[in-house]
């Protein structure tokens, strides 16, 4: 696939800083963002409501078939907990992030998870679910996990998305890719 521009998909459990981070690249990159959550409510790219987990039922083909045009064209940062249903030939970059445990745990309470749902993402984020969904659906050398506990690490994380998305030469780098702009 040719594009002018590079896809970058930022996935990782509920709680580990993947919307803020994919919102501040946006802005830096001029990339779309591409919050598969708030996709899923407004364009009904679900099967109905989870009333145990509180959350849509997510239609991975519906959603596939919903972005194929965007992703085709470049320029996006993809941001979802989930990733094994995305096509391979989307994406130029996969950043996973994750969190210690303690700290995911005190952002999903203050989020109102509890029982089930907080339960069930602490041991997604334990046994390194989506570490693992994202190296099996991934090649080799797309994929990179990185820490998110604090602001400095998102700085961090931050700085090595824009180093890819601005890296030449790179395998699956568009020539056309941003440079790495001066944050504020």
């Amino acid at each position: 696939m040719s594009r002018k521009l590079a896809n970058v998909l930022i996935t990782g459990t509920p709680g580990t800083g993947k919307t803020s981070l994919a919102s501040l690249l946006a802005t830096q990159t001029g990339f779309k963002h591409v919050e598969i959550g708030r996709y899923v409510k407004e364009h009904d790219l679900h099967d109905g409501w989870d009333e145990d987990l509180s959350c849509y039922i997510l239609n991975e083909d519906k959603v596939c078939d919903f972005l194929e045009d965007r992703m085709s064209a470049g320029g996006n940062i993809v941001d979802h907990h989930g990733c094994d249903f995305f096509p391979e030939r989307w994406f130029d970059h996969v950043l996973v992030l994750q969190t210690e445990n303690g700290i995911l745990y005190n952002r999903l309470e203050q989020r109102g998870y509890s029982g089930r749902k907080l339960r069930e993402n602490i041991e997604c984020e334990i046994m390194h679910v989506i570490v693992e969904e994202a190296r099996e659906s991934y090649r080799e050398g797309i994929v990179r996990v990185l820490k998110s506990d604090t602001v400095e690490d998102q700085d961090k994380n931050m700085d090595v998305a824009l180093s890819l998305l601005g890296g030449a030469g790179e395998q699956g780098a568009a020539a056309g890719s941003p440079k790495k702009k001066q944050r504020c």
